[in-house]
């Protein structure tokens, strides 16, 4: 082996070799940059190195057959055949160290050179499109420039528009009833919500054409940050027209993304006419206002107009989807994602979410697809609601409230965003920040009756029922909708309370006036209740009764499973059944997982206790899903497993805001948080944590002083006069 290593040495092998690598990592290097300057293929650079490596044993082989004299290069036979003088090592030593050391230099120079500066992160900056100055009297320009302009100005990613049609609902509170959205309106809403920018424009004709000018106002001083004026030689010309005017005030805004080439070219609609984007524009605003109806018949002119316009597709879409009319819409959320490269990039990305979220309720992939979008556009508001309410609706209530306070960094004075803000805190447990969010909501705006339930729920937390009386009364008082749900909030303190009469009362009154106004899911939720408090009082005919008004207003989450846990209570197996196989069909991980609960408490009603804790962990692995922890830590006690039982019970404590509203609707269901310390109690006794078992049933007792009927109430009397008797 030495012998083989000192003839490798003798003919220059490994100078030959190390002479090689250097040359191979210069060129490689010089590749690196010239070639992307050209435009190269990817291929061209990862063949160079393939050659790079290909190349270094054949220069191996090539140094042992060949030698470097004086006179050239010869074959190895000839050099020693003739003795012909070498080239010394020293110089081969030379000439390889400095081959190294300029592949080296050359390498240390391209990689410690500083790196180019980022993109400045610009701050964000909300905006509000006024009403424009319409002086050419026809009425096709109306709405249709503001959305247009808006959907330019949005192509910046710091730029965050806030909805015109929210704006004008607000508008009409602060101005008493006043209609449109002109500039003093604008500038009304946007001190009130916190929003940067007013932009207010103009448009006149101009012979044949149009001029139009914008400017970027402060909404407190009414002073100009930003102008822009540009023309149109006819309506053909005027969508593109306010493309430039967005190009020219988001330039003057600091959007370094655009070159002079580029401020013309701002994207807006992609309709082929005015008048399709006209018909879409009144579309979004009679669907705001619910009338979807009337919605429709636009949205249909828009497409008839241009085929193509996705956004109205969409539009059309979600107004059907919200009218219940879930074949149609379906149909016409295909034609929507056909034409998706007809939108610009950040309409995409929301259309996208809501149909994951509306349609397919795939709350994973509208998570990922929303994340992308406040990647690509960090202002986007929107997009930052979006993502933390699909965060809620998938149980994840920490990022719910991480993304719930990045909304509000943008929009500081949002009621909307910071009630949203207020109820994930309550949901994640956090009282005391919902208690702080709510109070600053209802300073802003006393009638925002929503805002009453984290109060409300946090009082009950704390042991205050009185308080929390107080805040259901409180919101009874704000309008229709707030009494609807403060009735349903007073019964659910009944019931959790153990006084269903009380509640039966409340209800009976509250599902007369939802029926009235034609408010079938509250009804849905009171009918539910009320069947609950009949069974409280073991009225099983009432109760079924109750729960066939119920499934036949909603067949929602919200309202056949708890139908379907009333069912198998009330000794209706096959009825839960059959909505057990509903909810089993459902592509929502969070409907299998009902689908699966139900499976489980039927188990455990025909005495299979290790069928039901496998149908219960099925069910917690599809969604983790309070109801499930509870029934399992039911169903480990009932078989024996007393220390998994509390664990499991201890866990539902833990998470107890989310019980507040356990189908994530903010309809208040906190009587399911009750029988919680019962069970407790029954898993520390069987342990023989005898003073803590009778400290439960004394609280769950505390509750229920009038349910003189509920078979839990029965038994823990019963069980705090045995323990007692067996201390002493």
């Amino acid at each position: 082996m030495n012998k083989f290593i000192a003839e490798l040495r003798r003919r220059q092998v490994f100078r030959a070799t190390g002479l090689y690598v250097g040359v191979a990592w210069i060129v490689l290097e010089g590749a690196d940059i010239l070639l992307p300057a050209f435009e190269a293929p990817e291929w061209v650079f990862r063949t160079l190195v393939i050659l790079a490596f290909a190349g270094a044993p054949i220069t191996a082989v090539l140094a042992w057959i060949y030698e470097v004299t004086e006179r050239g290069i010869k074959r190895e036979e000839e050099v020693e055949a003739e003795h012909l003088p070498r080239m010394h090592g020293r110089q081969m030593d030379f000439i390889v160290i400095g081959v190294l050391l300029v592949a080296l230099s050359f390498s240390v120079y391209l990689n410690v050179q500083e790196e180019p500066a980022a993109p400045e992160a610009m701050d964000p900056v909300s905006i509000l499109v006024a009403d424009f100055d319409n002086q050419t009297g026809d009425p096709v320009f109306d709405g249709s420039l503001e959305q247009a302009l808006t959907i330019g100005l949005e192509s910046a990613p710091f730029i965050t528009a806030y909805r015109r049609d929210s704006a004008a609902s607000l508008a009409a509170k602060l101005k008493d009833g006043g209609e449109g959205l002109d500039v003093e309106a604008s500038r009304l809403v946007s001190v009130r919500e916190g929003i940067k920018y007013v932009l207010a424009g103009s448009i006149r004709p101009d012979g044949n054409g149009y001029e139009f000018t914008v400017s970027a106002l402060d909404p407190t001083e009414g002073t100009s940050a930003a102008e822009a004026q540009t023309s149109a030689k006819s309506k053909a010309e005027v969508l593109a027209a306010v493309g430039t005017l967005a190009g020219q005030i988001r330039e003057d805004l600091g959007d370094k993304t655009l070159d002079s080439g580029q401020v013309a070219l701002s994207e807006t609609f992609t309709a082929a006419s005015l008048e399709a984007a006209s018909d879409y524009t009144k579309a979004q605003v009679l669907a705001y206002k619910l009338r979807f109806e009337e919605a429709l018949e636009l949205y249909q002119r828009a497409i008839d107009a241009d085929p193509n316009f996705g956004r109205a597709f969409s539009g059309y879409a979600l107004t059907l989807s919200n009218m219940g009319r879930t074949e149609e819409a379906e149909a016409m959320w295909k034609k929507a994602l056909a034409t998706l490269d007809t939108m610009t990039e950040r309409e995409k990305y929301r259309t996208l979410g809501l149909y994951y979220s509306v349609v397919s309720q795939n709350y994973d992939k509208a998570i990922e697809n929303y994340e992308t979008l406040v990647q690509l556009y960090p202002a986007d508001g929107a997009g930052h609601n979006n993502l933390a309410v699909s965060y809620f609706l998938n149980l994840d209530f920490g990022h719910a409230r991480e993304e719930g306070l990045r909304v509000l960094e943008i929009y500081p004075n949002s009621v909307l965003y910071r009630g949203n803000f207020a109820l994930y805190a309550m949901y994640a447990g956090d009282f005391e920040t919902a208690v702080a969010e709510a109070h600053k909501v209802l300073e802003q705006d006393p009638g925002y009756y929503k805002a009453y339930l984290p109060l409300a729920i946090a009082a009950l937390a704390s042991g205050d029922m009185d308080a929390a009386i107080g805040h259901y009364r409180k919101m009874s008082e704000t309008n229709p909708s707030g009494e609807s749900l403060a009735t349903l909030g007073l019964a659910d303190i009944a019931i959790y309370s153990g006084k269903p009469d009380q509640a039966m009362t409340l209800l009976v009154a509250g599902i007369g006036r939802d029926r009235d106004a034609g408010r079938r899911y509250d009804l849905a939720h009171k009918s539910i209740a009320l069947a609950a408090a009949h069974a409280l009082q073991a009225s099983t005919a009432t109760a079924k009764q109750a729960l066939g008004e119920a499934l036949d207003s909603s067949r929602s989450e919200a309202v056949v499973f708890p139908a379907a846990r009333l069912l198998v209570q009330l000794g209706r197996a096959q009825d839960a059944a059959h909505i057990a196989a509903e909810l089993g069909g459902e592509l929502q991980p969070q409907g299998r997982a009902y689908g699966k609960l139900i499976e489980g408490m039927l188990a455990m009603a025909e005495g299979e206790a290790v069928k039901a804790i496998e149908l219960l962990q099925a069910s917690i692995e599809l969604a983790d899903l309070w109801l499930a922890r509870f029934h399992l830590g039911i169903v480990y006690l009932e078989a024996g497993y007393a220390a998994e039982a509390l664990s499991e019970f201890e866990l539902c404590e833990t998470r107890i805001g989310e019980a507040a509203s356990l189908f994530l609707d903010d309809f208040p269901t906190w009587r399911y948080s009750a029988p919680l310390k019962y069970w407790k109690a029954r898993a520390q006794e069987a342990i023989g944590m005898t003073p803590s078992a009778v400290s439960g049933y004394q609280a769950f007792l505390a509750l229920r002083t009038e349910a003189t009927e509920d078979p839990l109430a029965v038994d823990a009397r019963q069980r705090v006069k045995t323990l007692a008797g067996d201390s002493q």
